[in-house]
């Protein structure tokens, strides 16, 4: 059998066993044959529970809105046996034994965690025990430990795929590694530590010189989610055994900030984010990493609010970032209304925003040396069909675009399969391989 770590929290049994055992403490708590517990007690503790999750389904969706998306009834509905669960032990405390009161803690902090889980489940973030602990079970390389420069790297020949040219050397590792890393903002940013991923290829030695993929995340977000939700490093090391070692090196960059306020990637009150990420980052990365030079053979890429950053700076900074992929980015960077964005980024000024906005350069300018990907998961109702207003802007923009969709909705899953789909055509662009 395989490790409790390695089972699904997303599918088959663990899931299920979950949500039976809150059921199952639920009506534990429930249990009582007096009847003034069931006249008394019961009806208020309902109450509590239904204001609590109609309370947080208001905060979340109408004052915070840390979402992108609107959440699921059934996740308001967790929310609710949480509180009823922990209402109910509350209330019966008094009388318990000690032992009583024991089990009656832990059977809330089981309903918790089967809350928690069940949010999991809805955006696929975590797959299994092992990559929601990733974090501390596993230590990041010492990028130190394999910075320098080597003079005898294989270097690409325009027009010519790196892997017609890259011999393997036998004392080549079998996977890449992962290292974090601070990237300093010149001005206006104050981003958290990025993450780079460094393939074989890139290892070994000699070494070979390799593209450029920066990955940005969604808001709410850190760098970590493509390590962990997207599974970059697997997805990665895969594609590497299946091409000789050679796969993108690829920095998980921070296009949302310390202060909790999405900064949309642009250049505005919030945030000098389209500097960091179209100036710092590239400088750190030419001063740090040996890998081309050549920025044809770079990209960008992100999903929900990253995927639209990574169109933003397609269009805004195409000699940087000529290649890039939105996986169910929005129509244009938002924080709500068009006018909320525009009051809060740019004080109301709209102009300012039109000449930031993707939609609006595309239906001026012609981009004939860009590609991308978009794409977006099936059942997502809310960002599929502005995606698709996207690719549609883009191509008479004269952008090279493709579209790709996958079961799912704006969860991790769909993410993870249109990354994973789509390295072939972007090794293939990126000059890596055939």
């Amino acid at each position: 059998m395989s490790s409790p770590l390695d089972w699904s929290l997303i599918n088959g049994p663990v899931p299920v066993v979950l949500v039976v055992s809150a059921l199952a403490v639920l009506v534990a708590l429930l249990w009582v044959r007096r009847r003034t517990w069931w006249t008394t007690i019961v009806p208020p503790c309902l109450l509590i529970a239904v204001l609590g999750a109609v309370g947080e389904k208001f905060l979340i969706e109408n004052l915070y809105r840390p979402f992108p998306d609107a959440l699921p009834p059934l996740l308001y509905a967790w929310l609710g046996v949480t509180v009823l669960a922990t209402s109910l032990a509350i209330a019966r405390m008094r009388s318990a034994a000690w032992r009583g009161r024991v089990l009656m803690v832990a059977g809330v902090v089981l309903t918790v965690v089967v809350a928690v889980s069940q949010v999991n489940v809805h955006y696929g973030m975590y797959v299994t025990l092992r990559t929601a602990l990733a974090r501390f079970l596993d230590k990041p390389t010492d990028l130190a430990s394999v910075r320098g420069s080597d003079s005898t790297a294989v270097r690409n020949t325009p027009g010519t795929p790196l892997e017609d040219m890259w011999t393997p050397p036998a004392t080549m590792p079998d996977e890449g590694t992962l290292s974090t890393v601070t990237i300093p903002s010149s001005g206006g940013f104050q981003p958290s530590n990025a993450w780079v991923y460094l393939p074989p290829a890139y290892l070994a030695s000699p070494r070979a010189e390799l593209p450029v993929l920066v990955m940005l995340s969604g808001d709410p977000g850190s760098t970590r989610d493509w390590i962990d939700g997207g599974q970059l490093k697997t997805t990665l090391d895969d594609f590497a055994h299946q091409h000789h070692g050679l796969a993108p090196v690829v920095v998980t960059a921070d296009d949302q900030g310390s202060g909790g306020t999405n900064p949309m990637c642009m250049n505005s009150r919030l945030g000098q984010v389209e500097t960091y990420l179209t100036t710092d980052v590239p400088t750190w990365i030419h001063r740090n990493l040996q890998v081309t030079e050549d920025h044809h053979r770079w990209a960008v890429g992100g999903l929900s609010s990253g995927g639209t950053c990574s169109l933003q700076l397609a269009v805004r900074a195409p000699a940087v970032y000529p290649t890039f992929l939105d996986f169910s980015g929005q129509s244009e960077p938002t924080l709500g209304t068009r006018q909320e964005t525009v009051d809060r980024a740019f004080g109301g000024d709209q102009a300012a925003f039109t000449k930031i906005n993707p939609m609006d350069i595309m239906a001026t300018t012609r981009f004939l040396g860009t590609a991308g990907v978009i794409g977006a998961g099936r059942d997502d109702g809310v960002y599929e069909p502005q995606q698709r207003t996207v690719i549609q802007a883009g191509t008479a923009a004269g952008m090279d675009l493709r579209w790709m969709d996958v079961p799912g909705g704006h969860s991790w899953t769909v993410w993870r399969e249109l990354f994973r789909q789509s390295l072939p055509w972007l090794a293939s662009r990126t000059e890596l391989t055939r």
